[in-house]
């Protein structure tokens, strides 16, 4: 596959708004959002899926609408995922589905050009750099959902591919990373806090010069999502 121009995946054809309604819903049907569950707000949520404020308020809507999720008024209100939350009525999964073997692809080629983005970094990073890393890795320590996580850590992988000289494969890891993203579907915050632990180890790596350790852990750590995506998970 040519890097620079991935195939058409399936959810290209597939609206904004309908993106977020099958990220959800399929969330919810791998066991990651629980029913009763607290959906972060339209804003958090937004960000998280580099999406408008606008298109999560019409996706939380039709999710109600399609009974996967409920909206209660009032201060203690908002969207929780529905107590039995509707399975098959958001027919856009499929697309998620579809792109399985794209997702595939686009995991190995993250994985190797952040392999060798670490490698190469270890004659560049300096204090500053690995102060950032850190904030980083304890930001993710501490957010409550996989929203904010999810935005801190796009933050620490970007900075991480940033510290190596190689301009050219750090453009490359750009596109690539933001083109999985759009695949990615809400996380349980356990999962996430484990996860985060591979960040501080690499960063460990990074701050001892290692740069065999470097590549080894971040090759590792992008790697797992081969299982650990929605790619890697049967329904429940």
């Amino acid at each position: 596959m040519d890097l620079t121009s991935p195939a058409l995946g399936a959810i290209r054809r597939t609206t904004a708004v309908d993106t977020v309604r099958a990220r959800i819903s399929l969330a919810v049907e791998l066991g990651m959002l629980s029913p009763g569950q607290r959906l972060p707000g339209t804003l958090d949520t937004a960000r998280a899926f580099d999406v408008s404020e606008m298109t999560v308020r019409r996706a939380y809507r039709a999710l109600s609408e399609e009974h996967v999720v409920v909206r209660r008024p009032g201060r203690a209100g908002g969207t929780f995922i529905a107590d039995s939350p509707a399975i098959g009525t958001v027919a856009e999964i499929d697309a998620y589905r579809a792109d399985a073997a794209h997702v595939h692809a686009l995991i190995d080629q993250r994985a190797v050009l952040e392999a060798g983005l670490a490698a190469t970094a270890i004659g560049s990073v300096d204090d500053d750099a690995l102060g950032r890393l850190d904030a980083l890795v304890d930001e993710m320590r501490v957010a409550p959902d996989w929203t904010g996580f999810r935005t801190a850590d796009a933050a620490f992988h970007g900075a991480l591919a940033s510290m190596s000289p190689a301009e050219g494969a750090v453009e490359l890891h750009r596109r690539v990373t933001h083109e999985l993203y759009t695949y990615f579907i809400p996380y349980r915050i356990d999962y996430l806090r484990a996860s985060n632990e591979e960040h501080a180890r690499l960063v460990d790596a990074l701050r001892s010069g290692d740069a065999g350790a470097a590549s080894r852990l971040a090759f590792d750590h992008v790697a797992e999502l081969h299982t650990s995506m929605y790619v890697g998970h049967p329904p429940v």
